[in-house]
């Protein structure tokens, strides 16, 4: 709005001056011929003027809109990315814990299983059956060495593949703040 009042005074000073000279020498035609005309020169420029000032302030205002939706709209995709992520983690969790659950109710049968192999192969070496005792004992705990050593082998893999899903969290974090530090 100031950017306005120095032309505004400037205007009422050039209108104040003509109005003057023509409140004086009014008697004579030519001289009044001159003051409208020079009053309308006047006003044109002034117009002129006004309205290279209203578009550069347009621009200016246009210009700040655009900035600011650009970063609201990153912000909104970034929100997006953090909800989805969020979103993703959380089945993830759910996931995880309906196969954890799982996995103790298998471990309990297989582990109950074996027990009662054992159990079994322990009795028929009491009840006089020592080789195939020894056979039923020898191959239970083979069983459960293989499953032992596959549960392990299964956990191994998942803490690489969690190692690997928190690095690339990491890393799609990292790019979002730089991105949004960029703009």
């Amino acid at each position: 709005m100031f950017k306005f009042l120095p032309g505004i005074l400037l205007l009422q000073l050039v209108t104040g001056g003509l109005l003057f000279a023509a409140i004086n020498k009014s008697e004579e035609p030519q001289l009044v011929i001159v003051i409208i005309s020079l009053s309308l020169i006047v006003a044109i420029l002034a117009a002129f003027w006004f309205a290279t000032i209203a578009r550069e302030m347009h621009k200016t205002e246009q210009n700040k809109m655009q900035e600011k939706h650009a970063r609201d709209r990153e912000q909104i995709l970034v929100n997006a990315e953090r909800e989805k992520a969020d979103i993703a983690s959380e089945s993830y969790r759910k996931i995880e814990k309906e196969t954890k659950k799982a996995h103790a109710k298998a471990n309990f049968k297989v582990g109950f299983a074996f027990a009662a192999a054992a159990s079994v192969g322990g009795l028929m070496i009491f009840t006089q059956l020592v080789t195939v005792g020894m056979m039923v004992l020898i191959a239970t705990g083979s069983g459960l060495a293989g499953y032992l050593a596959r549960a392990r082998h299964e956990r191994i893999s998942k803490n690489k593949q969690l190692a690997a899903n928190q690095a690339r969290q990491i890393n799609n974090e990292t790019t979002i703040l730089k991105r949004l530090n960029k703009n």
